[in-house]
């Protein structure tokens, strides 16, 4: 079985205008699931006659027949056609629908572009791609974007929507408001009422905008943290939680993982990785495990920040801040920066020594 393309890689090939007969989307960025959906009826059937050859359903809503008589529907005026059928985990697995799927998908038609979606994963449901549609179909795992990748994507939504943003405009859009690209979406969006057709949108721009200002976002006090700068991590920390949408469990769980992936940079540092080449090793081990993937960009701060923790002090750091975690959701008070700042000061190279 091969392996899945990457949404750039499928992107890529669409923008080519390589039409696979089936498509299968699983993953967990729904928005850009998306997308390439958009992209792939963009490219199988023109926009004059779309209402005749676009059909969208959802599975749990459709049956065998349902099924056999959408994807065997010839086109109307076109060439092709184009059937989306989303969350076809709602299908049971030994329904007969799943019959009718794959023999249609042992022979499928020459006229038909279908795309089936896979909902995303959930806490109660891991949903594994499903063996058989990924060996008759182009499968498409659609993960989600490390930080550099966010960025690139700011900039292309940005110009898909008529304007552009310096890399500084990207940068800050996306250590201010995260990886949720629904929510990175509508901020692209409100940027859109603001920019001007002469001059691209800077960070100033964004910071108007949402309310962050440069050097005090979530990422900034992260960095500050995992490079002992305790003070300043201090000093930061009532501006950062008055950011949108930021609370203090959100801000404690980015930075419970980037204490996990420099207590990774230290055990190489241990094991006798060099200085000179831990980034490099850190980078490999990421890009060669899919579930750390998406954090490839934070490697070069996980390297820099293990020269200033002792292995024993990144245990007790991952204490403090599960102790901290779990005092954030229980209390009932509202002092979350005073519950924040005891953990830091617990960080400290003193305390920590003692």
């Amino acid at each position: 079985m091969a392996a899945p393309l990457s949404f750039d890689k499928a992107y890529r090939a669409l923008k080519r205008e390589h039409l696979a007969p089936v498509y299968y989307l699983t993953g967990e960025e729904e928005l850009l699931k998306e997308e390439l959906i958009e992209l792939v009826v963009n490219r199988a059937v023109d926009e004059t006659c779309r209402d005749f050859n676009l059909d969208v359903r959802t599975a749990g809503d459709i049956n065998g027949e349902d099924f056999h008589a959408l994807v065997e529907t010839p086109p109307m005026m076109a060439d092709r056609r184009v059937v989306v059928i989303k969350n076809i985990e709602q299908w049971r697995k030994n329904s007969k629908v799943w019959e009718v799927v794959h023999r249609y998908l042992d022979s499928p038609a020459s006229t038909t572009v279908l795309v089936l979606v896979h909902g995303a994963p959930t806490r109660d449901k891991d949903q594994k791609p499903d063996k058989d549609l990924c060996r008759t179909s182009v499968h498409v795992a659609v993960e989600s974007l490390n930080h550099e990748r966010l960025r690139r994507w700011i900039r292309v939504r940005a110009e898909r929507c008529g304007f552009e943003v310096t890399e500084e405009a990207a940068e800050h859009l996306a250590s201010s408001v995260g990886s949720d690209l629904s929510q990175l979406a509508m901020e692209i969006d409100k940027l859109a009422t603001i920019a001007r057709s002469d001059q691209p949108v800077n960070a100033d721009d964004v910071a108007q905008l949402v309310g962050v200002r440069r050097g005090e976002t979530p990422l900034d006090w992260v960095r500050s943290v995992l490079l002992r700068d305790i003070p300043k991590a201090v000093e930061m920390l009532t501006p950062v939680l008055t950011g949108a949408r930021v609370t203090g469990v959100r801000l404690i769980m980015p930075l419970g993982t980037a204490f996990l992936g420099v207590r990774m940079a230290r055990a190489m540092l241990d094991s006798g990785t060099p200085t000179r080449g831990l980034e490099t090793e850190l980078s490999r081990t990421v890009r060669n495990n899919r579930r750390l993937f998406r954090l490839r960009g934070e490697t070069a701060l996980w390297a820099k920040a293990a020269e200033k923790w002792t292995t024993i002090e990144i245990t007790r750091a991952l204490v403090s801040l599960y102790q901290c975690d779990s005092a954030l959701k229980s209390t009932t008070l509202s002092d979350e920066a005073g519950i924040i700042t005891g953990m830091l000061l617990s960080l400290s190279p003193i305390e920590v020594a003692a």
